[in-house]
């Protein structure tokens, strides 16, 4: 199921790149904002076109219901197992918990907002404060995108169930540590530049395996008809993030800006250590 979630994150990641390369040649060449909608309207009618004529719904929907089976069998192994040690006299270091889902969704609500209060503003940030042009911002992004497309096509290959509750508290304090490295551009070093693309390029490494792995997990941890839950609680990180972040840059500057993201992605990492 992973694997599934990975290639459609995948193909969706490419196809915000291409956008994002025709967006910047027809800025390039000073197209009439016209053609902008109507290109952008015709893309749009084309993909549901597509999808009317190529998509259909399984017979039947079943595989939600095979994870929870699943997770319910898992559960009670472990409680037979624990109880069969202790019947046997057995000395046991081990307990029988579940996840934490208040800690699971925190952690999802945190990494949200860290992202938006970092990625909100940040254009601003290259071209206002480190003097940059367009086109090199452009790229900047684009090469962050270029390194998202590459982690979900790797997270589709390598992506295990045993993998995604122990790598997400990882990545997150990846992420942490990205964000505060970030502090180092504002000091305007000679290859600053170079530090802060290698940095997006990793953090968009980085999000395409949490988002496959955390969206795989709601599969397994979110009860059947409130699968829309995970696009809630990061919709409302993102738009929180997306207020709080230029409010941060305009009042106490970029570094605060930084500052703040990396502390509450090492939140979302205690958060998702407290889940597992």
């Amino acid at each position: 199921m992973d694997k599934t979630f990975a290639r459609y994150e995948g193909f969706t990641e490419v196809g915000w790149l291409i956008g994002l390369l025709l967006g910047f040649l027809m800025s390039t060449y000073e197209l009439d904002t016209t053609y902008t909608v109507l290109l952008c309207s015709g893309l749009n009618l084309v993909a549901f076109i597509i999808s009317a004529i190529l998509v259909t719904d399984p017979l039947l929907v079943f595989e939600r219901r095979l994870v929870s089976i699943k997770r319910t069998i898992d559960f009670t192994f472990k409680g037979v197992v624990i109880a069969s040690k202790l019947l046997d006299g057995l000395s046991l270091n081990e307990r029988l918990k579940k996840e934490n889902l208040r800690a699971f969704y925190s952690g999802l609500v945190l990494f949200s907002i860290a992202t938006s209060i970092l990625f909100t503003p940040l254009p601003i940030f290259f071209s206002q404060k480190l003097a940059l042009p367009t086109s090199v911002v452009f790229a900047m992004f684009m090469l962050n995108s270029g390194g998202g497309v590459v982690g979900y096509f790797l997270a589709s290959s390598r992506s295990t169930q045993a993998a995604e509750k122990t790598h997400i508290s990882r990545i997150v304090i990846f992420r942490s540590m990205l964000a505060f490295l970030l502090v180092a551009v504002t000091q305007k070093l000679t290859y600053g530049v170079v530090l802060a693309t290698v940095i997006l390029i990793l953090m968009g490494f980085a999000y395409a395996f949490f988002l496959v792995y955390t969206l795989s997990l709601s599969m397994e941890l979110i009860p059947a008809g409130k699968a829309g839950m995970f696009n809630v609680l990061l919709g409302i990180g993102g738009a929180s993030g997306s207020f709080i972040g230029p409010f941060l840059a305009q009042t106490f500057g970029f570094t605060c800006v930084f500052l703040t993201a990396g502390i509450i992605f090492f939140l979302a990492h205690i958060a998702f250590k407290i889940f597992k």
